[in-house]
């Protein structure tokens, strides 16, 4: 067993598997602690680094593309002290740090264990049901299921749509952006219909757009990965051409009646924003179209 423990977290290899804890100091993130601990596969790994400096070093656990839907959800984009595959080192634990670092190589190496991308998630990403409160709204997953309830600061536009429930046979993909606190980041959900007009973030219902609280809306991100993790994998999805799209289901029960008055009234508020030039006339028919497909 080769093992470092920080303050920033934990490692430990027992020749199969890298164990990576997050630490509880209060300096530790709150995205690596909410997502918590995380068993990586020999398999999945690509390379091991430890990167020294004059203060403190860094280990860096490279996986092999493709291997991990946290990863290939947040594209790379985690902040530095976000990603849960870097640990933060004492000079005085430089000599473990390195241990640890020629395990793991050796390891790579009498397991031949190849660097080309995978065709298949190696890692299973966050359990659900997860469900995260963020700046725009509110979003769960229970694995079958997308729901987006909108908070009262949302834009009138996604407020007037009402609650959005997407199943993940109509997904196409996630697309997550952070929040930095300096620009605004999103969590876009996009289906088969939506797959070719995209709304901005701020107006699109099918998005969250996140302007509040970057430490909060970095949660988002937690379910953008499980999503993905039950999506097809990259290797063998594609997006189908304008021609390929699936029609608009149609229900073989008539909406009860107070589905219909909920129905009429968004609409009639939809309307007046056009009237009143909040909405263009793209935007008011792109989110008339997805109140329609709520119903």
């Amino acid at each position: 067993m080769a093992e470092i423990i920080q303050r920033d977290g934990t490692w430990a290899f027992d020749g199969s598997t890298v164990r990576i804890t997050p630490g509880l100091h209060r300096s530790v993130p709150l995205f690596r602690q909410t997502y918590g601990e995380i068993g990586v596969p020999l398999e999945a790994i690509s390379g091991v680094t430890h990167e020294p400096d004059r203060r403190r070093g860094r280990l860096r656990l490279r996986l092999r593309e493709g291997a991990d839907p946290l990863l290939q959800a947040t594209g790379g984009r985690l902040p530095d002290a976000a990603d849960p595959y870097r640990l933060t080192v004492d000079l005085d634990r430089t000599g473990v740090a390195e241990y640890v670092v020629e395990e793991i190589r050796r390891a790579l190496l009498l397991d031949q264990v190849p660097k080309d991308p995978t065709r298949a998630y190696l890692l299973p990403g966050p359990p659900v049901p997860v469900s995260v409160r963020s700046s725009d709204g509110t979003v769960s997953f229970d694995g079958g299921q997308v729901r987006i309830d909108w908070a009262d600061t949302s834009d009138r536009v996604k407020r007037a749509t009402g609650s959005r429930v997407i199943g993940v046979g109509d997904l196409v993909q996630v697309e997550w952006l952070p929040n930095t606190g300096h620009e605004e980041g999103f969590l876009r959900f996009v289906t088969h219909e939506g797959a070719f007009s995209k709304l901005p973030p701020e107006k699109d219902p099918y998005a969250l757009d996140l302007w509040g609280s970057a430490r909060r809306d970095l949660l988002t991100a937690l379910v953008a990965t499980a999503v993905v993790a039950r999506l097809p994998h990259p290797s063998v999805r594609t997006v189908p051409p304008p021609a390929e799209r699936r029609p608009f289901a149609v229900s073989a029960h008539p909406p009860r009646a107070d589905h219909h008055d909920v129905l009429l009234r968004r609409l009639r508020e939809l309307g007046e924003l056009y009237r009143d030039g909040v909405l263009t006339e793209e935007e008011f028919t792109r989110t008339k179209a997805a109140v329609l497909r709520g119903f």
